[in-house]
């Protein structure tokens, strides 16, 4: 595999278990905003490799990406005690089903995150493209414990006509403790938002967090006339699990 030994330049904590890290970029890597690649740590010589969604555009010199922290976790338990300027091994190759050529262009885009599956539609609503594509994107962002809103001052500055962030908190007092997938399947997100029902023929879904979230809405929207983009065409919503398959 073409992995490039890079440096990590940076770490932010948000909460107990969930940080970002930063690092240097491998010369002429290139990637669609969305997309996921594979990097590891070598802890005992042998490269723990997993997937992470990259959450800097593909314009930005670094490389930025969003992580839990899980105890005994073969990689992220190294990570979260890796040191600014530790080397961390990144594969060259990017790849991931959360671009924009994974939906057609529409109305809205609604983006659907639990937890740190937040990552890949970060470095999309720091790009242009996405808004070029639609008339307004919707984030919503779904975690049990408040500060696990990770970029929420970043993205709350961004709110406005064409991009509206709605964050939920399930475990605490918070305005909104309802999961964004239930916000949207029973059309409360839409309502609250004083937008039109989500249609479509007309609006597009993004999907990346935990599986039975992903699993749960993707048989929502197939069973109310939505198509998933797979190898047979592009359609109308897509979802990305590979970014919590292992840890």
């Amino acid at each position: 595999m073409p992995y490039s030994e890079q440096t990590i330049t940076s770490k932010r904590p948000w909460a107990e278990n969930i940080f970002t890290f930063t690092t240097t970029r491998p010369e002429g890597f290139e990637f669609k905003n969305g997309e996921f690649v594979t990097l590891g740590l070598r802890p005992e010589g042998k490269l723990i490799p997993r997937a992470y969604s990259i959450v800097s555009t593909n314009d930005d010199d670094q490389l930025e990406f969003l992580s839990i922290a899980v105890p005994d976790g073969p990689l992220t338990s190294h990570l979260a005690e890796a040191d600014t300027g530790s080397s961390i091994w990144i594969n060259t190759k990017s790849t991931g089903s959360l671009t924009l050529n994974h939906v057609q262009p529409g109305r809205h885009l609604y983006m659907l995150a639990t937890g740190t599956g937040l990552a890949p539609f970060m470095s999309l609503v720091r790009s242009s493209e996405a808004f070029n594509h639609f008339e307004r994107v919707i984030l919503v962002h779904s975690v049990r414990h408040t500060p696990a809103l990770a970029y929420r001052d970043e993205l709350e500055a961004r709110h406005g006509d064409e991009f509206l962030y709605v964050p939920t908190v399930t475990r605490e007092t918070f305005p909104n403790r309802t999961r964004g997938a239930d916000l949207f399947r029973s059309g409360e997100l839409a309502e609250q938002l004083g937008l039109p029902a989500a249609d479509p023929e007309q609006d597009r879904v993004m999907l990346c967090g935990n599986p039975q979230m992903n699993k749960d809405m993707s048989e929502h929207l197939e069973d109310n006339g939505w198509t998933m983009t797979n190898y047979k065409g592009v359609g109308n919503f897509t979802v990305e699990q590979a970014f919590v398959l292992q840890h």
